[in-house]
């Protein structure tokens, strides 16, 4: 079977960080995690589950995930967030992809649980993202809002069977909270280039998102949590312009 390691960036995921650790058992022979000065317990959890844990100051998402890849034993990792873990299908599934050889990438399937329902509509199902990698074919990107994985041209990109579980919102305050957060930092973005958000752009884009999540997306169909996503989806937009606003008003 051939080498993984499994790469994560932690900081305050205590909460999080044994539910992740263990679905790697017995896939990944090497765990490794560079944890942004954390106050709370996820260290001692994690090395309790076995990883290398590193600690370095947050710079930001790309700087932190490549260097925690540089670390790795292996040169094929497993890029995860302590808010994710293997479902038994992709872990069967990466198990079958380890014992006949890796090659090119691989991309995974995300479902999100979302105040403990899993959500498959609304735009945020199947969320594929290329998790499985050879370091020297792909690096992190992207600004400070979001970053993206850069890969090799010509590498090939191999769908995998099975989904891996996001236990990104437990609760509606934590969506709020992430809204909150989020907003600011794009609002800042579109400052920095030089954008303006106009009135009309300002009331009408939330709309839009809302009607376009809940109804052409069909986030209907996931009920009480479609609803709060789609409305909460337009909240973050208006924010978003908002605090564009306020920056250009105030500076």
């Amino acid at each position: 079977m051939q080498g993984l390691s499994a790469v994560l960036i932690t900081r305050n995921e205590a909460h999080n960080i044994v539910r992740c650790l263990r679905s790697l058992k017995g896939l990944c022979d090497d765990i490794v995690i560079v944890d942004a000065e954390s106050t709370d317990a996820t260290r001692a959890l994690a090395e309790a589950e076995g990883a290398r844990v590193v600690v370095r100051p947050w710079t930001d998402y790309c700087e932190q995930k490549n260097f925690a890849n540089a670390l790795a034993l292996h040169p094929w990792i497993l890029s995860l967030d302590a808010d994710e873990a293997l479902s038994g299908p992709l872990r069967t599934a990466l198990q079958q992809v380890a014992a006949t050889g890796f090659s090119g990438a691989y991309r995974v399937k995300r479902l999100t649980n979302y105040c403990g329902y899993w959500v498959r509509h609304g735009g945020w199902y199947p969320d594929s993202k290329v998790r499985l990698f050879h370091r020297d074919h792909a690096r992190w990107e992207g600004s400070h809002v979001h970053e993206t994985l850069a890969l090799a041209t010509g590498t090939s990109i191999h769908d995998l069977p099975g989904d891996l579980l996001h236990y990104s919102y437990p609760t509606l305050a934590s969506h709020h909270e992430r809204i909150e957060r989020y907003s600011t930092l794009h609002a800042r973005k579109l400052y920095a280039a030089g954008k303006r958000g106009s009135n009309i752009k300002r009331w009408l884009s939330p709309l839009a998102k809302f009607m376009h999540g809940y109804f052409v997306q069909l986030g209907i169909l996931d009920g009480w949590a479609g609803w709060h996503i789609a409305r909460l989806s337009a909240r973050a937009v208006y924010l978003k312009y908002a605090k564009l606003k306020t920056l250009h008003a105030t500076t």
